[in-house]
């Protein structure tokens, strides 16, 4: 099977631009921007590199002139600003750093966000990977044994569910009403270090990323705030103390090596909520909001090749066959598979596409495909 396709502003006004002017040095780019070719890296431990393209716009800077009587004034202003600003983060910290947990398995670590007092607790999907079974350590240093609710790889993500006492689940916050510009903390376990911190700014909001397994992640938060080795699955945190997305990834230079410094990824917390939601009630996915083809596909010399297709499914309906090649969707070329899966991901259940094909015989046609919806 092959299938691809936010609260009020939560702007913290002068605390907000005082951060964004002595603290933070980042280019903050829009969600929609003329891109370049970067590498991600999965940022749990062990985790495979993923694709995506990425831009950055420069800042500018305005010269401001200030009366020489009222330095004096200006500098008190700005210190009982930044002592406000470090008095919120300290809040901030405090209150979600009990709704962060370690998630161990046998080939790797991550990290986890306690979800509700019954104990099921959020994570990516490459955080647990095959794993039934894991170690959970409490930020107090208490360890329990979890135990796998559910999971929805083409989202990324999963449950874990331990039975402890006086759990603290962490507040999810509307990412819908996220702002470019929005200051973050990343909260989490990078390389084992427990109850780490980073801070940043939310840098662009909409975008996907195409992961190794061939789907592509919606709706995805690009922030500025440090991502690392075993922060996947933590917590991205806005000022108010909500969880406003799912740190997963971290970018690289495809070039040169190593991170691409102020380039991270996090799945959006409406998102996981919807999938967490179905994860608890069922242990499966029924409502995905996702669309599905219903193929297995190949990259070829040729373009995207079609070596499976799922009887009853969209495309067998429509009549896409086995070694059919897929040419387009809905008038957009589809040389490789991680651009099929973009175009996808954009689409929903019940959509009503047009896929050209070609067939292994040479010949061309436009078929109509009605989209279904991917299962769990």
């Amino acid at each position: 099977m092959f299938a691809h396709d936010h609260r009020s502003t939560r702007g913290v006004g002068a605390l907000s631009a005082l951060l964004m002017a002595l603290i933070l040095v980042v280019a903050a780019c829009g969600s929609s921007t003329t891109a370049t070719s970067g590498t991600l890296v999965g940022s749990a431990i062990g985790a495979n590199p993923t694709t995506l393209p990425v831009a950055l716009a420069a800042p500018t800077a305005t010269p401001v002139a200030t009366p020489t009587t009222g330095s004096a004034a200006s500098s008190n202003d700005t210190a009982v600003d930044a002592g406000s600003l470090q008095a919120a983060m300290v809040s901030v910290i405090k209150q979600v750093t009990p709704s962060v947990v370690v998630i161990e398995t046998d080939s790797g670590l991550g990290s986890g966000v306690i979800y509700n007092t019954a104990g099921d607790i959020v994570t990516n999907y490459h955080v647990v990977g095959t794993s039934t079974t894991f170690k959970v350590t409490l930020s107090n240093g208490e360890s329990y044994n979890g135990i796998l609710v559910g999971s929805y790889p083409p989202d990324d993500l999963a449950v874990v569910k331990i039975t402890a006492p006086g759990l603290t689940p962490a507040v999810f916050g509307d990412s819908s009403q996220l702002s470019v510009g929005d200051v973050v903390l990343a909260m989490g376990n990078p390389l084992g270090l427990q109850s780490s911190v980073t801070e940043g700014i939310v840098s662009a909001l909409g975008r996907q990323v195409s992961e190794p397994n061939g789907y592509t992640l919606p709706d995805v938060i690009q922030t500025s705030a440090a991502i690392n080795p075993g922060n996947s699955g933590g917590a991205l945190v806005d000022l108010e103390g909500q969880v406003i997305g799912i740190p997963t990834l971290a970018a690289t230079d495809p070039q040169i090596g190593g991170s691409a410094p102020g380039i991270g990824f996090a799945i959006s917390s409406n998102r996981a909520r919807t999938i967490a939601d179905q994860l608890i009630a069922t242990g499966a996915v029924t409502n995905s909001g996702r669309a599905y083809l219903g193929v297995e596909i190949m990259d070829t010399t040729n373009g995207v090749g079609v070596y499976s297709v799922t009887s009853g499914g969209p495309a067998a309906t429509a009549g896409i066959k086995a070694g059919d090649l897929i040419l387009s969707i809905n008038g957009q070329a589809t040389p490789d598979s991680a651009t099929l899966s973009g175009i996808l991901a954009t689409l929903k259940p019940g959509t009503v596409a047009k896929i050209e094909v070609q067939h292994s015989d040479g010949t061309k046609a436009t078929l109509t495909v009605t989209l279904g919806q991917l299962p769990g």
